[in-house]
């Protein structure tokens, strides 16, 4: 079982006027790694590293020891001389103060509620004491929004997680949250391509290397992207022998890339190893899946990913790799040269678009006549600010909330909670460039709130151990470096990651287009009674707590799903997490 970080404190006990060593024994505070210096405790998870500077000199030391000669030095600037995945909680009583912090994407994650003299935490929301079974409704409207609950909030009413490169100091002055990584880019210096490459390739070599430190069997997932492909190559060039690969494939039109994973596996020379996943692996696991996750989680590779850890963990596995973060951290999803040409558009006189957009309303005859339509769109489209524009067509809002949600539940949230949270994420860095600004955006909703809660939940269910190669401190410290045309150079997606590893990865996936563990939910349910039949069981249930229409499920199920399963597919997977997740509580009140 996954190790696990919690601590239950009462500060006018622990902090209070006896001296007694016992004070320290007063409390619950537990982790995977733990040590005690006099008046400090250190608990951890996680696998965290110092700076490479500073490392010979801590040789031999346990993570927590570590950490608590670390925080000897550096005090709450302690995070920022850790690099890997952490949690990390200390109590120091000298100090009378109380620290908690996660590593600068959340690989490991810490969830907490305060009340003033009582400080719960827990690497998951469910295990917060005292948490209560409130369920908050406006994180069920985030949920419906983003298929994830975005940090701070949780879907519990009284307990918050930690974003990203966070930490939270409770003493004297109270409680105070802070960001200890600051999201500055250097977006002036150029680099000479062959020393950038060079340097580029080392770090890629010494982060695969640290990872499989102390393992035997290490295996990895593998997408037939470039970034897995590149972290199974780089493992068996390591290793000095054919690495264990696993992948996910569908039998559906449009999702499966199996083709790509055997042919990364087959120019590297990797021991490979597939699975099909079909429709009664669904039925079998979305239960399980849906209630594994500490609060309702709606990103559908989920599963698959799920079935690629477990297969890595029955061969013999104890850690599989993982490529993510080579996108975020390099310019390679292709909403970031969408983008790019949305916002050619701004640069136009003010005056010209002030004539153009009263022509490109919504009842603009402009919209109906073949060749122009696709020109209005573009306006309407473009001229949205950043970051409101990359919600431009979420399915929630175009559904409309006041169609698909209860009265009651309507009222209970503010729509327009999710985008002054992008608003807030977008304005967090610090960058010039378009490109940079939507990697840090996405550092925070594509990693930290689901793509890493989607590969954290699926190999801990598995009961296997992952390692992020490509989110080593190091490689984020390189990107910020980067000269951002290099990222997106005009529409060509993270030129500088392909053409430096050009030569290494076969021409076939330098160039072929994005795909990854796709879930062909919608397409299998519209055609598996059993799959429909617990959606509409979920759905309904979920009508019946109140939170959505009787009428929007009859409308969903039995006219959009048949007419676009693919699209209204995700729309359903996500009500139908949630209603799994509800389901698997107890008493939870919703409010």
């Amino acid at each position: 079982m996954k190790d696990q970080l919690s601590g239950d404190i009462l500060l006018d006990r622990l902090f209070g006027a006896s001296e007694d060593s016992a004070a320290l024994e007063a409390f619950s505070l537990r982790g995977g790694s733990v040590s005690r210096r006099e008046s400090c405790i250190c608990a951890l998870i996680g696998s965290p590293r110092p700076e490479r500077n500073i490392e010979q000199s801590q040789a031999g030391l346990s993570p927590a020891d570590l950490v608590l000669q670390l925080w000897a030095k550096y005090g709450p600037q302690t995070p920022a001389h850790l690099r890997g995945g952490f949690a990390v909680a200390i109590v120091d009583r000298t100090r009378k103060s109380i620290f908690l912090a996660v590593d600068r994407f959340a690989m490991q994650t810490l969830c907490y509620s305060f009340d003033g003299n009582r400080l719960s935490f827990s690497d998951r929301a469910d295990c917060v004491a005292g948490r209560g079974n409130e369920l908050d409704s406006q994180a069920i409207f985030d949920f419906l929004f983003f298929h994830m609950i975005p940090a701070p909030r949780t879907i519990f009413r009284q307990v918050q997680r930690l974003p990203a490169a966070h930490s939270l100091l409770v003493d004297a002055n109270g409680i105070q949250e802070k960001r200890y990584w600051a999201l500055q880019f250097e977006e002036t210096t150029r680099h000479a391509f062959p020393a950038a490459k060079e340097t580029f390739l080392e770090l890629i070599r010494k982060s695969v290397a640290e990872e499989i430190e102390g393992h035997d069997q290490v295996g990895a997932f593998l997408s037939g992207g470039t970034d897995s492909s590149t972290v199974a190559g780089m493992l068996c060039k390591i290793q000095g022998k054919p690495a264990k690969t696993y992948s996910i494939g569908f039998e559906a039109e449009g999702y499966d890339e199996m083709e790509y994973a055997r042919l990364a596996a087959r120019h590297f020379g990797c021991e490979h190893h597939e699975y099909y996943v079909t429709p009664d692996d669904l039925l079998a696991s979305i239960p399980a899946v849906a209630q594994h996750h500490d609060q309702p989680f709606g990103n559908s590779s989920a599963l698959p990913s799920y079935y690629c850890a477990k297969m890595a963990r029955q061969d013999g596995c104890t850690k599989i790799l993982a490529g993510d973060g080579g996108d975020e951290l390099f310019g390679g999803n292709s909403r970031y040269a969408m983008q790019r040409i949305f916002n050619l558009y701004s640069a136009l006189p003010g005056g010209l678009r002030s004539l153009i957009e009263p022509a490109c309303g919504d009842e603009s005859v402009l919209r109906k006549i073949p060749g122009l339509r696709q020109a209005v769109g573009y306006v309407r489209h473009s001229r949205n600010p950043m970051p409101d524009r990359l919600q431009s067509f979420n399915l929630v809002m175009r559904l409309d909330p006041a169609n698909i949600l209860s009265a009651d539940f309507l009222r209970s949230v503010e729509l327009d909670e999710p985008l002054r949270h992008m608003r807030s994420t977008w304005q967090q860095c610090e960058a010039d460039s378009l490109i940079n600004r939507m990697l840090a955006y996405d550092w925070r909703y594509t990693l930290a709130d689901s793509d890493l809660p989607k590969v954290r939940g699926a190999t801990a269910m598995a009961g296997i151990e992952v390692g992020y190669p490509l989110l080593e401190n190091c490689f984020t410290d390189f990107s910020m470096k980067l000269d951002p045309e290099w990222k997106l150079k005009r529409l060509k997606l993270r030129w500088f990651f392909k053409e430096a590893l050009r030569g290494f990865l076969p021409d076939e996936i330098l160039t072929k287009k994005k795909h990854g563990f796709g879930l062909p939910y919608g397409p299998w349910m519209a055609r598996t009674p059993a799959l429909h039949k617990l959606a509409h069981e979920s759905l309904h249930a979920l009508a019946g707590r109140g939170i959505i229409q009787e009428q929007f499920v009859d409308t969903m199920l039995e006219r959009h799903l048949p007419e676009h399963p693919g699209y209204y597919g995700e729309m359903v997977w996500i009500l139908l997490m949630l209603e799994q997740w509800i389901k698997g509580q107890d008493s939870l009140r919703i409010s």
